[in-house]
């Protein structure tokens, strides 16, 4: 167990610095990548595909690995389904990202700044993700 939350850490705290040093904490670049009228920022570009590529090569591992060094098994996705939640929620995700230039991985690490937005978009983001498990969970 120790094993695994020192694993977690170190996977955080080097998923915080790369954000930090791609420049992903601050909305306005997020902001500036969307605006594709206007002042057109395209470095969330190169950092999405650095992304995409580091995962890439993790999924390819994963399938010739028979199990993961610290857990019992690979937790990969079986629904390949794009439903309406699928859809409504990636729409929902797709506004607020657009409008806040945050999402909740860089929203956490941005709290180390200090900036007084970020204050107010972390604890709605949770009150937003804890009204969606009680709706959730009420409609079965």
């Amino acid at each position: 167990m120790i094993a695994r939350l020192t694993a977690a850490l170190a996977m955080g705290v080097v998923f915080g610095l790369g954000l930090s040093l791609s420049g992903m904490l601050d909305p306005a670049r997020v902001q500036g990548f969307l605006d594709v009228t206007g002042a057109w920022d395209p470095t969330l570009m190169f950092v999405l595909g650095g992304a995409v590529s580091v995962a890439l090569a993790g999924f390819a591992l994963a399938r010739r690995l028979p199990r993961p060094a610290l857990d019992a098994r690979f937790d990969l996705p079986t629904n390949r389904r794009i439903d309406a939640p699928l859809l409504g929620g990636a729409a929902l995700f797709g506004i607020g990202w657009g409008l806040s230039g945050l999402c909740p991985g860089p929203a956490v690490a941005a709290l180390a700044t200090g900036a007084p937005p970020i204050f107010v978009f972390v604890p709605a983001m949770l009150v937003g993700m804890a009204a969606f498990r009680l709706v959730q969970a009420r409609l079965g």
